[in-house]
């Protein structure tokens, strides 16, 4: 990711595997874009010229979703597309190679959007197919989850710059893409975690580069409190993600002391907002009172993965001017 005085070039045809595949320049014609197609949208309940009238998508999941799915599949109807859900249908690297599947798919869609669990799998379809491929989760990153996220936070304040972010929890994929994110935007962004669960240490050193060439800053505590002292929003995620489940016990004993409540919320301050990209386990790693009360914009969050993601698709496919 590139200094904001850069201009944004086009998007078109280009793959999005990680946050740090966009400068600062395209994240901010992104976000205009998505402003633009969420106020349409809330108006109208419909686009009055569909950008991607005649486009399909291919959906490969191989994880279980709500948001990423529907947010995706009613995005691209909204815009006027298809999408096409692929699951037990197309069992990568059993029935079928990764490069066999992206060249076939290149000759019937015009995108693929890839939920898996080892990054690798989306960095080789990026590799070997002529069309964009769209990370939609992988162990390594949820950079959709991350560009709805910040989206949120530029909604609500403005300005970006010097926000400060504290994530309560797992050291994880969404900590991996808000941190490549955030600091490259100018916030602060802030991890608390138990021993044994931090980050991995590559992405670390590649948001502190992007961090310090946007302004922003990384920062690490162990303990919860110190952590979100001060900030404007507190932001959590499950301790159990896919694939952990055998891990289950031991994460809840691990992470027992980093349950997003009311008191630690009031430890943040007055005015700090909470944040879950869902799903949620209510009761471990965040309160239904705090997720369900006034200083939640959970759902906003969720909701912005919709015109997030559609701006996304518009600028993949079409490369249109952002202004027009």
């Amino acid at each position: 990711m590139s200094s904001s005085t850069e201009s944004a070039t086009s998007l078109r045809g280009r793959d999005f595997l990680s946050v740090a595949d966009l400068s600062v320049a395209e994240v901010g014609r992104l976000y205009d874009r998505a402003a633009e197609l969420k106020a349409e949208y809330r108006t109208e309940r419909r686009h009055a010229g569909p950008p991607l009238a005649g486009r399909t998508i291919a959906m490969l999941f191989q994880r279980p979703s709500l948001r990423t799915r529907v947010t995706f599949e009613a995005g691209m109807n909204q815009l006027g597309g298809h999408a096409i859900y692929l699951t037990e249908d197309v069992v990568m690297g059993a029935r079928e190679s990764v490069r066999d599947v992206a060249r076939n798919l290149e000759r019937f869609v015009d995108a693929v959007v890839a939920r898996t669990g080892p990054h690798a799998v989306v960095t080789e379809l990026a590799a070997q197919a002529a069309i964009p491929v769209i990370n939609a989760l992988t162990l390594r990153e949820h950079p959709c989850q991350a560009l709805a996220d910040i989206f949120t936070l530029r909604e609500r304040y403005g300005a970006l710059d010097g926000l400060v972010l504290a994530f309560v929890g797992d050291g994880n994929n969404v900590y991996h893409s808000l941190s490549l994110l955030g600091g490259a935007l100018g916030m602060e962004v802030r991890l608390a975690h138990p021993a044994g669960y931090a980050p991995n240490a590559s992405i670390v050193e590649r948001a502190r580069q992007l961090a310090a060439a946007g302004g922003g800053r990384l920062e690490f505590f162990e303990d919860p409190v110190s952590a979100v002292r001060g900030a404007t929003v507190v932001y959590t995620d499950a301790w159990t993600s896919m694939g952990q489940e055998a891990e289950a016990e031991e994460r809840r004993d691990a992470f027992a002391g980093y349950r997003v409540d009311a008191t630690l919320l009031d430890a943040a301050g007055p005015e700090a907002v909470v944040m879950h990209c869902l799903p949620a386990h209510r009761g471990e790693e965040i309160t239904s009172d705090v997720m369900d009360g006034p200083r939640s914009i959970i759902w906003d969050q969720s909701e912005n993965r919709l015109h997030v993601q559609k701006a996304l698709l518009v600028e993949l496919l079409t490369g249109a001017d952002a202004a027009s």
